[in-house]
């Protein structure tokens, strides 16, 4: 059975897996976001170039997190390597707004 985080199963804050609250459990997990931002802003690449791209990730967590972000539909695999789908890069364009605003909050906290 799968541990992928979808909409309609029991996922972390939700018991019915509302799908907002299924895709904040996925996103949540260690290196999840740290993958998908890579390959959607870095385009494509191997197993190996993609752990290198993400430093100190290791290969089992790394196997994880493309497991779970294929079975997701956020990311694919081809004879190119791993790549961003076209609803990943969806995802990763909602997200670019998030980091701008991150780092005006960032500017404006204590240091």
């Amino acid at each position: 059975m799968s541990r992928t985080p979808k909409p309609g199963r029991p996922v972390r804050g939700s018991r019915t897996g509302v799908p907002v609250m299924a895709l904040l459990d996925l996103l949540g997990r260690r290196w999840t976001l740290g993958v998908l931002w890579n390959l959607s802003k870095d385009g494509s690449c191997t197993f190996r170039e993609l752990q290198e791209r993400c430093e100190s990730i290791s290969p089992t967590v790394l196997n994880s997190r493309l497991k779970e972000l294929r079975e997701a539909g956020l990311v694919e695999h081809s004879h190119e390597g791993y790549r961003a789908t076209p609803t990943g890069h969806e995802l990763y364009a909602l997200l670019v707004p998030l980091g701008v605003w991150a780092k005006k909050w960032a500017a404006k906290l204590p240091a």
